[in-house]
């Protein structure tokens, strides 16, 4: 293991002790995301893996939208309302990837996008 393995391996260690709610959620988007982007070769053997990014993807998403319609979220409606439909967007085109009408381009861009979205977030708080 070389230094900088071994600095990113300690960083992270510590890094847990300190996560915020936003940190967690731009980590659980990038792990999802690179699933969803991890390269294949195109054939039958890669439906197991993106079908099980797929899902994950899902699960990211229903759970956002669970949080986005609770009591105690504190984004302004309008923000809430576009996430919610976004939500449905990766729901349906979810549903057309999985049977083979539709690429997975778009649910990366959209989870590229919210993780700008949280990195810049991060930065300002």
């Amino acid at each position: 293991m070389n230094h900088a393995q071994q600095a990113r391996r300690a960083y992270g260690a510590a890094r847990t002790g300190t996560i915020t709610p936003r940190t967690a959620e731009y980590d659980a988007f990038a792990r999802v995301t690179a699933r969803l982007d991890a390269p294949r070769t195109g054939g039958a053997e890669d439906y197991p893996q993106l079908a099980g990014a797929l899902h994950d993807n899902c699960r990211l998403w229903l759970a956002l939208a669970r949080d986005l319609v609770s009591d105690g979220n504190r984004l302004p409606e309008d923000v809430r309302l576009r996430l919610i439909a976004l939500a449905g967007f990766v729901q349906t085109h979810t549903a057309q990837v999985l049977r083979d009408e539709a690429e997975a381009a778009p649910l990366i861009d959209v989870n590229r996008a919210i993780m700008r979205g949280l990195s810049s977030e991060r930065q300002v708080a």
